[in-house]
Formats: structure tokens, C-alpha cells, sequence
């Protein structure tokens, strides 16, 4: 059995998706590098006693992982897209704006023997911001378990959600400065921002918000589940997405998607929900009252939507297969 050497700096539900995954055929040694900070020695010997390195995200983490690897003449696998591969400077986002921290990045990925993202719309922009070509990019879309299953009959809340760590990048980035502005002129509609707060982002939040606003902080899987359930509608009003996990997870649960046309957000939705040309609050508002009144069917041709489209068994079957492709070229 091949030995893998799993390299992230935080983890999330799409990173622990891909480790199971690689559990499943693979003898699999963690690395979780939280720090820039890294013991040079403790990395060679996780490397040397590894088959192959599989590492989320192309940034000082997985620098010494990646590269160590390629002088040793070890397959790596990363999967890149999002904060490493974008290039925002009005936005302040995206190792690709330039300096140190975008010559690392391109390095680690220059040095990956497999490259995967997880749209298409990424790997377009990979090959913009770094030079890349998209040819050289796999491009395997999340698998999104069910958490759900069958779709209640009764009539959902009156609830517009969104989800994302409150801090004041995320203000902008993901839209959520809009989102509040957005419930003053719904003042009918329960607004929820579910995710935990960072910085004093949430007291600038609550400075804005009427009584139609809630900001949970951080809530356990169990009760996210819960909120995706009774909303009727979920918000992204982001600047940039490389995949919207959340999104997808939303409309598992029959949330009907209002979102920006912003990166992966149109491919992950397709042409469900209602969609905004920017995060404009008065725009935003508009698109989530027409969503709120939309077709009864809705709810389910989310669900029905990302069934077909992301489902865990071809992101099982795309990681393995990639992964056996690195192997094999050893």
C-alpha cells in the first residue's frame, strides 16, 4: 500500500472529504502545518518515509512538502484555487498580487507533479494569474456528501441565510456588509449570518443591522444543518469564489441560491435561483424577495441540481485516479 503524505494549514469539510477519500486506498500521514514556522528536519522524514505528497493550497505549507519532493524525485498532487491562485489588489485578496508571498505560491505549484483545481473558472484563471497552462490543470469539482436527504413539505421560513467567518476582509469579500444592508429594506425577511467572528467585523455588522438581523458566531455542524434547513433562501454575495461549497451544501437542503456572478459562482449554480450583476444591497434585496416568491418547485430542482453535478462518488473517483497517475509516473 502506497504511503501519502497529507499536507493542509486549516482544516475545513472539503479537505477532510479528500483525506477520507485517500484513506481509503492509501496508508495516509498527516502534516497540519499551521504556522509559516516549519521544522525542516521533522518535514524531510515525513517526506522520505512517503510515497507521494497530496497537498490543499500552493502557499508556504506546502513549500517545503512540494519541494522536498521534487528533489527527491517523489510525485506530489496539489490542489490549488482561490486565495492562492487570485490576483484582487482593490479587494485585497489573492497571493498573485505580487511579492514573496506569490513567488512562493507559483514555486510549489511549478514543482507539483499533478496540479488539481475545483472549477473551471479557476483553472482559467490559474493559467491568467500565474501562466500555468489550463491543460496542465485538473479540474475536479467538490463532491457534496447529502446531508439531507428528502426534501420537508411544509412551508420554510421566511429566512435569508449566508455563511462565512465574520471578519473584515469577509466584509467585502464575501459580501456580507451588502447582505445586512440588504435586510433593511426587507424588514419582513429573518436575515442570518451563521459563522464565527474574528475580528470586530461582527460589531461593525451589528452597527448596521436592524432586528430582522442575526449573527449566530460559530454553531456546530449539527446546528448549520439545522439553519440550511429552515431558510428558504441562501445569499453569496461574494467578490470572488473558486468553488461555493456553501452554496452547493444550500441548495442540497432546498435553499433557493441568490448569488453574484462572481468566479465558479455561475458554474456551481447553473441556472437555478437568481442571480446579481455585483453586491449592490438594493439589488440584492430585490433578488432575494423574487427568490422568496419564486416557483413552489424550487427548493427541489436545487437539490436536484447538485445531485447530478457534484456528486462525492466523481470526486472519489477524479482524486484517486490523479493520484494513481502521480504514482505511475515515478
Amino acid at each position: 500500500m502506497a504511503k501519502v503524505l497529507f499536507v493542509y494549514s486549516r482544516d475545513s469539510s472539503f479537505i477532510a472529504i479528500d483525506r477520507e477519500i485517500l484513506r481509503e486506498r492509501f496508508e495516509l500521514r498527516e502534516r497540519a502545518q499551521r504556522r509559516p514556522l516549519v521544522n525542516p528536519i521533522a518535514v524531510a522524514r515525513d517526506v522520505i518515509r512517503s510515497d507521494l505528497v497530496f497537498g490543499w493550497f500552493a502557499y508556504w505549507h506546502t513549500f517545503w512538502p512540494v519541494t522536498l519532493a521534487w528533489l527527491l524525485r517523489k510525485p506530489s498532487v496539489l490542489v490549488i484555487g482561490g486565495f492562492d491562485t487570485a490576483n484582487m489588489p482593490d479587494a485585497g485578496y489573492g497571493l498573485q498580487r505580487g511579492g514573496l508571498r506569490r513567488a512562493i505560491s507559483r514555486w510549489t505549484m511549478r514543482r507539483a507533479t499533478r496540479l488539481i483545481t475545483n472549477s473551471h473558472f479557476s483553472a482559467e484563471e490559474i493559467e491568467r494569474n500565474t501562466g500555468i497552462a489550463r491543460d496542465h490543470v485538473t479540474v475536479l469539482h467538490h463532491g457534496v456528501p447529502d446531508l439531507f436527504g428528502e426534501l420537508p413539505q411544509a412551508p420554510r421560513n421566511q429566512v435569508a441565510l449566508t455563511v462565512g467567518v465574520v471578519d473584515r476582509p469577509n466584509l467585502l469579500r464575501k459580501g456580507l456588509r451588502p447582505f445586512v444592508e440588504a435586510a433593511t429594506r426587507l424588514p419582513d425577511v429573518h436575515f442570518v449570518v451563521a459563522g464565527k467572528w474574528e475580528d470586530d467585523a461582527a460589531d461593525e455588522l451589528r452597527a448596521l443591522a436592524g432586528s430582522n438581523v442575526e449573527l449566530t458566531g460559530w454553531l456546530s455542524q449539527q446546528r448549520l444543518e439545522d439553519l440550511y434547513r429552515e431558510a428558504s433562501v441562501y445569499v453569496q454575495a461574494s467578490l470572488h469564489e473558486g468553488f461555493g461549497l456553501s452554496v452547493a451544501e444550500a441548495m442540497l437542503a432546498g435553499c433557493v441560491p441568490v448569488t453574484t456572478r462572481a468566479g465558479a459562482l455561475p458554474e456551481v449554480v447553473g441556472d437555478i435561483g437568481v442571480a446579481v450583476a455585483d453586491a449592490d444591497p438594493g439589488e440584492l434585496a430585490a433578488a432575494i424577495e423574487r427568490a422568496l416568491a419564486g416557483d413552489d418547485d424550487e427548493p427541489e430542482r436545487a437539490r436536484r441540481h447538485v445531485l447530478e453535478s457534484f456528486p462525492l462518488e466523481a470526486r472519489r473517483d477524479g482524486i484517486l485516479r490523479v493520484v494513481e497517475q502521480a504514482l505511475g509516473d515515478t
